[in-house]
């Protein structure tokens, strides 16, 4: 005669389907976490970018009024400040140049945003292991 399995050897229903729920909670709390932590890294990179963007265009704006300063003294010019009206328009390329390599590097930071990419990929992945069953 076959005697029944013990209570302790076989769980029952209830507490298989107890261990499944909390197995895919803590599954998609970590694809949670995993999301967070990508978003967290092109959410900086963006920041960064901005800030560069608005560097660059404060530095615009001051070469705008080294510029202006410039024609200003082009027009009154007599003659003699010559090498005063080349110093402002050095100064005047300078800031330009430095406005320019500001927004390219904020150009670069803004590119790298991306979406979370290995946490979609991931959580594709969960949803086709639960559904094929």
């Amino acid at each position: 005669m076959a005697t029944a399995p013990g209570p302790d050897t076989e769980p029952t229903i209830g507490r298989l389907v107890a261990d499944v729920s909390r197995d895919v909670s803590t599954l998609v709390s970590k694809e949670i976490q995993l999301a967070k932590s990508e978003l967290k890294v092109s959410v900086t990179n963006g920041a960064v970018g901005v800030g560069f963007f608005g560097a660059a265009a404060f530095l615009g704006v001051l070469a705008v009024i080294m510029l202006s300063v410039a024609i200003a003294y082009f027009i009154h010019w007599n003659g003699d400040g010559l090498d005063l009206h080349w110093a402002f328009l050095i100064v005047f390329g300078f800031w330009l140049l430095l406005a320019a390599v500001l927004a390219l590097l904020g150009v670069r930071k803004v590119k790298k945003v991306r979406g979370p990419q290995r946490a979609i990929k991931q959580a594709q992945e969960t949803k086709k292991a639960l559904t094929s069953r």
